[in-house]
């Protein structure tokens, strides 16, 4: 006699996937943005957007939310040019380095760790904006070439150029921090 074991695939709902993709949302909103507050606005006007969608299949959340969120980022960029013209800096409007959880017991790796951080964050905000949301959209949050070029409304030969151009810079920007 042949036992069934129905597999249960674990049933996601839109407020985990919110909270898992808030961190790395918030980090790409505060990129390309280079202003906190504005990228906390983003991505709460995208997470709300989101909510319209809450019927729609699971597998299509991520690429959606991603496509929302990179239209408010660009949204805000256009009203802040318009509104108040080029920014000069890339630092917070306190002064302020982002805030740091200190999980690690060794100070040393935390502190290497955060330079790394802040080194990389550098080197990506000096990226041109197509150049840095492909990287961030393929490498650190690995869709592949399609889904990338769904988000960033372009081509995947685009998407290879802008991934191709942002690894060659940001390798010559931080070559000489290895």
């Amino acid at each position: 006699m042949e036992s069934q074991v129905a597999e249960v695939a674990p049933i996601e709902t839109l407020d985990s996937f919110l909270s898992g993709v808030s961190a790395r949302a918030f980090r790409f909103a505060e990129l390309g943005l280079r202003h906190r507050e504005d990228a906390l606005d983003v991505v709460q006007e995208a997470m709300m957007k989101m909510l319209g969608y809450r019927d729609r299949p699971a597998e299509e959340w991520s690429p959606l939310f991603w496509r929302i969120l990179r239209t408010r980022i660009i949204d805000a960029q256009r009203r802040r040019r318009f509104r108040l013209g080029w920014m000069g800096s890339a630092t917070l409007d306190d002064g302020s380095e982002m805030e740091w959880a200190d999980t690690d017991p060794d100070p040393s790796r935390s502190h290497d760790s955060r330079e790394a951080w802040v080194r990389m964050r550098e080197a990506m905000r000096a990226l041109p904006d197509r150049q840095r949301e492909a990287f961030t959209l393929r490498v650190l949050e690995e869709f592949d070439v399609a889904q990338t070029a769904a988000i960033m409304g372009c081509s995947e030969g685009s998407v290879k150029t802008h991934l191709s151009r942002a690894r060659g810079s940001l390798q010559k920007q931080l070559e000489d921090w290895r």
